[in-house]
Formats: C-alpha cells, sequence, structure tokens
C-alpha cells in the first residue's frame, strides 16, 4: 500500500504557507452513546457502575489537579513579566533617556502586582508590548556604544535578557500543559464524560503576534 502522503509525489506548495493558532475554545461534549453506556454498566451489576463512578471521580481530581498547574504555569510567566518591566524600567532611568510605557501597559502591569489574573489573551497582549519596550531599550543602548562599559548598564541589560529567555521557556512550559488539557479532556470514557459534565473547553496556548512573525521575515545580517 502506496503512502496516503508521498512527499515524492504527492502536491507540493513551492510557496509556503503560514501557520496561525486559531483563537477558539472548543466546548467538551459527549452524545447519547456515553450515556448509555454508563446505564448499561449499572444493569450489569453494581460492581462495575461503582467501578466507574470512582473511575470518574479520579478523573475529575486528575483535571482540577492539571486546571492548577496550568495556574501555576501561568503565574509564571507574570512573575517574569513583571521582573522584566522593573528591570526595563531601571534601564531606562540608567540610560537617562525617557522611555515612557503605553498608559494601558502599566495599567494592566499594575493588575499583575494587585494580584488579578488576567485572561490569557490579555496576558500575550501585555508581554507582546513589554517586547515593544526592550527593543526601544536596545536601540538607545546600542546607539551610544560608550555606555556598554557602565557595570550597572551591562548588569540590567544582562538581566533583561536573561528574563527573555525564562519568559520563553515558562511560555513553553504553559503551552506544554495546554497540549495535555486539550488531549485528556477528550480522553474518552471517564475524562471526557467528566469534561463535558463540567463544561470544560479547550484552552489556547500563547501565540505570537502578526508584528513579530513580520519582523522574523526580515533581514537581520
Amino acid at each position: 500500500m502506496a503512502n496516503e502522503l508521498d512527499e515524492l509525489t504527492g502536491p507540493v506548495n513551492n510557496a509556503g504557507r503560514d501557520v496561525a493558532v486559531i483563537e477558539k475554545q472548543l466546548p467538551i461534549k459527549v452524545g447519547v452513546g456515553s450515556k448509555i453506556f454508563e446505564v448499561l454498566l449499572w444493569i450489569l451489576g453494581i460492581i462495575p457502575g461503582v467501578v466507574f463512578l470512582f473511575m470518574k471521580i479520579k478523573a475529575g481530581n486528575y483535571l482540577s489537579q492539571l486546571q492548577q498547574k496550568l495556574q501555576h504555569d501561568a503565574s509564571q510567566i507574570d512573575n517574569y513579566l513583571e521582573q522584566r518591566v522593573v528591570i526595563l524600567q531601571n534601564c531606562a532611568k540608567l540610560l537617562d533617556k525617557a522611555i515612557d510605557l503605553d498608559k494601558t501597559t502599566m495599567t494592566q502591569i499594575a493588575a499583575y502586582r494587585s494580584g488579578a489574573n488576567p485572561a490569557d489573551g490579555e496576558r500575550n497582549a501585555i508581554a507582546q508590548q513589554i517586547d515593544s519596550v526592550g527593543r526601544s531599550i536596545n536601540l538607545a543602548f546600542e546607539a551610544y556604544p560608550d555606555l556598554k562599559a557602565h557595570a550597572e548598564i551591562a548588569d540590567a541589560m544582562q538581566q533583561n535578557a536573561y528574563l527573555q529567555k525564562e519568559i520563553t521557556a515558562a511560555r513553553e512550559l504553559y503551552n506544554d500543559t495546554v497540549n495535555i488539557w486539550n488531549r485528556d479532556i477528550y480522553a474518552w470514557p471517564t475524562k471526557m464524560i467528566v469534561a463535558a459534565k463540567r463544561g470544560y473547553t479547550t484552552r489556547i496556548p500563547f501565540t505570537t503576534s502578526s508584528e513579530i512573525k513580520e519582523q522574523a521575515r526580515g533581514v537581520f545580517f
């Protein structure tokens, strides 16, 4: 039998294809078959019904714990974002350049510090705004080579670079957990039935803005 997808003879898109994450949460639903399945277990006897009941309880506890892990992973991103804002503000002062953060950005960052939990889309937007501020500071830093000899400025820029890497790693961890969640809530019968009864939906991973995508296509050297 030949390969369904044959890279040697199949159609090829020479122009390439840009891939984007779909911003949509899918609700978990189960059909009549799942309900019939549960009823049949009780008809077969008390033991099968009770066993499946405990399996659902276990599945529910697992999904609840996974939700907490998602919150933890998201909070790690928030922590690094807040640290990076502080570092960038210090850099701006050290460079003696008036680099003002957008008023909306500061309001949203203040929400982090007050203990608010922003939605994934808001967190992503704030991160992109912080990246924009970071680029402005980097340009100012590069414009004055003599400043690189300043120990405090060099240390601040190094911390900024470190936090950028930590944010990337934290996002990857969060996306991995989102992938586990989106996979497990479709695991029939126990997890999927529990997810449907609780009204769970799929979750959206972090995505890159169109601005960053365009910059990635640019020529840097």
